[in-house]
């Protein structure tokens, strides 16, 4: 630890604490995505129908996305490591409730309860890390939290295949349990406390539910609208109370003398830009997820576990190489690399969308997916270092809860409309003639998305993000904490 109480990245105070981030954020990351594997297995002990066994996946997408924001206002307000360590304990809860459940009813309610739990930890990880290293740290920390952070999600339907296999489908949820222990025990003893000194104790609750009804009726109605039609009446009132809930999320948080979304934090160009390009490569990434896969398996016939570890190298060069990047963005800036890793990304994407029926792993798959996964290296770790790092450390918690919303936001979308935008109806998931011109459309709107962000990168992420006012942000029991002076512009380090 630093004179200034910071951590350093090689330390060992500094390990601690981006174990306790990993672990805890894994624990969010691969439940949005293991519970697929057993939703065979939950159907027949329940007897549940498909509304049954979607909502059992799309309850916890729908408490994240409509939460996480609040979770980063939260611990800015009321410390890091507090609601980090709520957050853990709560998901740890509404996993063994999911592992108990009787019936579907209950197992889809424990799911939106883990949501809850995940959107109070996510953003608390990535705050803890940016208030707790160094400013010449940060970004190597963030890197490196990406890539240790991408082995839980390649590890996560491995070891949920093996657990419903050789056990029962309730054991993906009974094993978050101890390792939420490990967790709570590891930031407990060695993460550090943190806060905005300058935050209100009192909650925007106007904010909350306008925000929560907004992000909430979004959610839903894109998540319907697969399954209904764009002209059902239950996905036009839920994208209309979407739509009136952030509007007047907006006007509220314009009027609040206490805002959970402090509006001016985006008079800053580098925190506007970088969420900006989050919400355009992660539009991508959702869709590229999806449909790569689908099509390896129906189009080229791959068998379903070839298919799904076709994009395991991704990960592998995200674990090497996150860690590098982010030192090289703290290095050069993050301009550069913020626009040729979106820019990469979509040369492999366009390569990606010539994958046919005839396609050969080697030869027409591995060598675009390593492109796709360098430009994901030289993007990612960037990416959320200035979007953490644009503003004030005081904001950490809420810039986090930002990015996390959009990230997740556009990822939703991507998902419930790509498919539709590019043609592909109910049942034609299955039949390789209709979905081979519709995956290669998909594609190249994918690609389209990256160099529109790598392009948005150039002209609004700075050279440099201009160093922060000093501000004691770590809890001092022997002294009260400094407050930052208010200038007005919502801490921002950047004003070109």
């Amino acid at each position: 630890m630093t004179s200034s109480g910071r951590l350093e990245y090689r330390s060992a105070a500094g390990r601690w604490v981006l174990l306790a981030t990993v672990l805890g954020s894994s624990l969010a990351f691969i439940d949005a995505t293991v519970v697929n594997i057993a939703l065979s297995e939950i159907g027949r002990e329940f007897g549940a129908d498909s509304a049954g066994l979607q909502w059992t996946v799309n309850g916890y997408a729908l408490s994240l996305a409509s939460l996480v924001l609040l979770g980063g206002s939260l611990s800015d307000r009321f410390g890091r490591r507090r609601v980090f360590l709520g957050g853990v304990a709560w998901f740890a809860t509404a996993s063994l409730l999911c592992g108990l459940a009787p019936t579907i009813e209950l197992l889809i309610a424990a799911r939106i309860l883990q949501g809850i739990g995940g959107a109070l930890l996510t953003p608390g990880a990535l705050a803890i890390l940016e208030s707790s290293f160094t400013p010449d740290d940060r970004a190597k920390a963030i890197g490196a939290w990406s890539g240790l952070g991408g082995i839980g999600g390649a590890l996560g339907p491995f070891l949920g295949g093996w657990l419903v296999q050789s056990g029962s489908w309730r054991l993906i949820f009974l094993i978050n349990v101890p390792i939420a222990a490990i967790v709570l025990w590891v930031a407990a003893r060695h993460v550090p406390e943190s806060r905005n000194p300058s935050a209100a104790r009192s909650l925007d609750v106007a904010g909350l539910l306008t925000g929560a009804a907004g992000l909430g009726g979004l959610t839903y109605g894109f998540t319907a609208w697969p399954e209904h039609g764009p002209g059902h009446p239950i996905v036009l009132v839920s994208l209309a109370v979407g739509v009136a809930g952030m509007v007047t999320f907006v006007l509220v948080e314009r009027r609040s003398p206490h805002p959970m979304l402090p509006l001016r934090i985006f008079r800053s160009r580098a925190f506007s830009g970088a969420n900006l390009v989050t919400f355009l490569v992660y539009a991508a990434n959702g869709g590229v997820f999806l449909l790569v896969v689908v099509n390896l398996q129906v189009v080229a016939g791959f068998p379903p576990l070839a298919s799904g570890v076709a994009l395991l190298p991704v990960t592998v060069l995200m674990l090497v190489l996150s860690a590098r990047a982010g030192a090289l963005g703290q290095r050069i800036g993050p301009r550069i690399p913020m626009t040729a890793g979106p820019l990469v990304c979509a040369a492999a994407l366009a390569w990606l969308s010539r994958i046919g029926a005839d396609a050969a792993y080697l030869t027409d798959v591995l060598p675009p997916v390593i492109l796709f996964g360098l430009g994901l290296c030289l993007l990612v770790a960037p990416l959320t270092a200035t979007a953490l790092g644009a503003l004030d450390d005081s904001y950490a918690g809420i810039a986090s809860g930002v990015n996390n919303a959009v990230a997740r936001a556009a990822s939703l979308l991507a998902v419930a409309v790509l498919p539709l935008a590019a043609g592909l109806g109910a049942g034609s998931l299955t039949d390789p003639a209709v979905l081979a011109p519709v995956y290669r459309h998909a594609m190249l709107v994918c690609a389209a998305l990256m160099a529109s962000g790598g392009v948005l990168a150039w002209f609004l992420i700075p050279d440099r993000l201009t160093a922060h006012t000093p501000v004691k942000t770590f809890c001092d029991p022997c002294s009260p904490p400094v407050h930052p002076a208010d200038s007005g512009d919502g801490g921002r380090s950047d004003a070109r």
